[in-house]
């Protein structure tokens, strides 16, 4: 299988199932990735996920440029629009696809080209310590077009991320800790610990203000402050209507652990 897909818990983990291939990126790949996506959006009990590969040399190198590359190049404008209306963009999650539910990239090895576009599209990213990044499309002809032009200067300061993006260049895990591009770096052996701790810690929150604050701080980021304000507003008038609104300062008055049940 291309992926994996395992539900533990609340925790959605999809592992890049190619090792051989550097957890390259195929059509196939793309597709099963777009199916598991839509699957842990639309799960109403499944709160986190987690995104990594399979192996301990690589979350993944991109683009399969022997497969992607000419079979995109076959599709027509129209058809290329309603594959990614199908499967949202690189990876089945790069563009198109709002999933508010947080999403953490654990980083195994090699992440480039299109597997750092898909770690960007992640809200946390921890990595090993002998993971590396870089956009390289360049490189080979094309540009990130699966986001990396638009994340990447979002995430990092621009002049950083015209370096990585101009010059096809590579960066090591504590570069991109030091820039804020990845939340921790930890040795390989505790990598998946470290991020099923990371979603644990998340879970212990109520998960309709996780995703709440989520869409505002995503859908803010193209807003006016004010425009930001009035959507922050919105989301939180609705979230003081729902049952764990009401847990959470109960269970605080009470001295106890909140049962949140995301109603």
């Amino acid at each position: 299988m291309a992926i994996l897909y395992e539900k533990k818990d609340r925790i959605a983990i999809i592992t890049i199932n190619r090792p051989e291939a550097m957890n390259a990126i195929d059509p196939e790949t793309s597709e099963e990735l777009g199916k598991a996506w839509m699957d842990f959006r639309d799960d109403p009990n499944l709160w986190v996920g987690i995104l990594t590969g399979a192996g301990n040399k690589a979350f993944s190198a991109g683009a399969d440029l022997k497969k992607m590359i000419p079979f995109l190049a076959t599709l027509s404008p129209i058809e290329r629009r309603e594959r990614e209306e199908k499967f949202p963009g690189f990876g089945g999650i790069t563009r198109g696809l709002n999933i508010w539910k947080p999403i953490i990239a654990a980083i195994n090895g090699f992440c480039l080209a299109g597997g750092l576009e898909m770690a960007l599209t992640c809200d946390l990213r921890v990595a090993a310590e002998h993971a590396t990044f870089g956009l390289l499309e360049v490189s080979r002809g094309i540009i990130p077009g699966a986001g990396g032009t638009q994340r990447l200067p979002r995430m990092i300061p621009i002049s950083k991320a015209m370096e990585i993006i101009l010059m096809a260049q590579t960066i090591d895990a504590q570069e991109a800790l030091r820039l804020g591009l990845v939340n921790r770096v930890v040795p390989g052996p505790e990598l998946m610990p470290t991020a099923m701790k990371m979603a644990e810690k998340i879970l212990e929150n109520a998960p309709l203000a996780v995703r709440a604050a989520k869409e505002a701080i995503i859908r803010g980021l193209s807003m006016t402050v004010e425009e930001g304000l009035r959507l922050e507003s919105f989301l939180q008038s609705h979230l003081l209507k729902t049952e764990d609104a009401l847990e959470g300062p109960r269970a605080f008055a009470e001295k106890r652990k909140p049962q949140y049940k995301a109603k």
